[in-house]
Formats: C-alpha cells, structure tokens, sequence
C-alpha cells in the first residue's frame, strides 16, 4: 500500500506544481487589455499554460483513483463523494481549456483581417475569457466541496497528523467561500488559498516519505 501512498503524493505534488506554473503563465495573458492583438503571438506560452493545466486536471483523477482503495476502508459514502467530485472538477477544468483556444482562434483571425479593434471579436473574447474563469471557479467549488470530505476522513481516521488535516480543512473552505464569492463577482484575492497551499504541498510530501499512519496507530 506504501507505494500507492507515494504515487498519490507524487501525483498530488505535480498536479499543485503543474497548476501554479500553467496558471502563473495563462492569467497575465488573459488579463491583458490588448488580448486579442498579442495573444496568438504568445501562443507558444499559452499552449504551454494549457499543456501544464491539462496536466494538473488529469492528475487529480488519478489521485482520487489511487487513495479510494484507501479511504473506503474509513468512510465509504464520503470517499466516493471525493471521487466523484474530483472527476467532476477534472472535467470542469479541461471544459475551461476551451476558453484560452478559442481566444488563439479569435486573435488569429482579427490580426490576419486587422480588425483587432473590431466589436463583434472583443465581445466573443471578452465571452471567451468569463466562461475560462467561470469554469474554474466552478471546479474550485467542486474540488472545495469534495476535498472537505477528504480532510473529515482524514481527521476521523488519523492517517495523517490532525493538525495538518484541520489545515486542509480550513484551507479548502477558504477556498470554497472565495470561489463562491469570485462567480458572485467579488474578489477577496489570494489570502484565503494560503491555508489550502499550506496543505496541498505538505500532504503529497508527508505522503511521499512517510505515507499514511497504519491502522495500529488508530486504536
């Protein structure tokens, strides 16, 4: 079993890795005032950011799909809430790769035709760009939501410290009000993913060398 803990803990550290450098390479792109005039010029950057994003929403199937033989053993119902959350929230993601693909497309044609100014693109790229954002927050929710269920079998079962289940706990709902509150058109920044950062980095490497406490240590 130690060996799907460590698979799960590498999958768990390239999917966080993988994110924070795809994301950290789309987002000031998609945020530029003159998005559709540069960005099919940058295209090698932006298929790079999708790459690594694509990435990141493959690897948390996989996470769900390594840990499930374990979980279940501790809470049956929740781990399948989990699992399923975490292919809901793959899917989500790789539907909000479309997005960044269609502003390649839109930017493409408005530099070939020199109409970059024209309404009619700005709009659909304006489209283009909401629905990427809101996609993801939807997969944030999802992830939030079953993560909590996550984090309450790992408090109840001990399988890892408490202290570092509490903080996955208040990270993801951290997570889950800021995402909620981003599609309702507010933004509280970045402060409230700290905790889930906290988490997401510690966990895949406890996980990696120590893997999680044997059941004697539960009793």
């Amino acid at each position: 079993m130690r060996k799907s803990e460590r698979a799960a803990g590498a999958l768990f550290l390239l999917s966080t890795v993988a994110f924070l450098i795809g994301s950290g390479i789309l987002d000031p792109i998609l945020h530029r005032t003159d998005l559709l005039s540069s960005m099919y010029s940058e295209r090698t950057s932006v298929f790079t950011g999708l790459l690594l994003e694509l990435i990141n929403a493959v690897a948390v199937v996989g996470i769900a799909m390594l840990l499930h033989p374990i979980l279940r053993k501790h809470h049956e119902t929740f781990t399948m809430g989990y699992f399923a959350s975490r292919v809901m929230e793959s899917t989500l993601l790789i539907l909000s790769l479309l997005g960044p693909l269609v502003l390649l497309a839109l930017s493409k044609k408005s530099i070939s035709a020199g109409t970059s100014d024209d309404s009619y693109l700005q709009m659909m790229g304006n489209l283009a760009v909401e629905a990427h954002i809101l996609l993801f927050d939807m997969a944030m929710i999802v992830l939030s939501l079953g993560s909590l269920l996550f984090c309450y079998i790992l408090i109840r079962s001990r399988l890892v410290p408490r202290l570092l289940s509490i903080i996955g706990l208040i990270g993801y709902t951290g997570l889950l009000v800021s995402s909620s509150l981003s599609i309702a058109g507010l933004d509280l920044g970045n402060v409230l993913y700290i905790p889930g950062a906290i988490f997401e980095i510690v966990l895949p490497v406890w996980l990696i060398v120590k893997g999680f406490n044997r059941p004697t240590e539960e009793t």
